[in-house]
C-alpha cells in the first residue's frame, strides 16, 4: 500500500465522519459506492472537495472518467499521482 494510498484512506475517514474505520479496514481495490464502503453520490461530492482543498486536484463531474477515478482508493491515488506529476512538469 503506498503512503498516497494511506492518505487518501485517512481523507476518506475524516472527510466522511467514518470515525469507526481505519485507513487498514479499507481495501484499497474495493469498491468505494453501493458494495464495498457504501458511498452514495453526496459523499462523492464531499470527497471531491476534500481531495481538491489536499491535493489541489480538480473533479469535473462532466468528464466521462469522473466514475472510473472514484471507483476505489487504489484508481483515486493513481487519478491523483498523474495530476500531481502534471503539476510538477508545469512547474519546470
Amino acid at each position: 500500500m503506498s503512503e498516497l494510498e494511506i492518505q487518501i484512506k485517512q481523507l476518506i475517514i475524516d472527510s466522511l465522519d467514518l470515525e469507526e474505520l481505519t485507513a487498514l479496514d479499507i481495501c484499497s481495490e474495493a469498491p468505494l459506492f453501493n458494495e464495498g464502503l457504501g458511498l452514495d453520490s453526496i459523499d462523492a461530492l464531499e470527497l471531491g472537495m476534500a481531495l481538491q482543498q489536499k491535493f489541489g486536484v480538480r473533479v469535473d463531474a462532466e468528464d466521462e472518467n469522473v466514475k472510473s477515478h472514484f471507483s476505489s482508493v487504489q484508481a483515486l491515488a493513481n487519478f491523483v499521482a498523474v495530476h500531481q506529476r502534471e503539476q510538477e512538469g508545469l512547474g519546470r
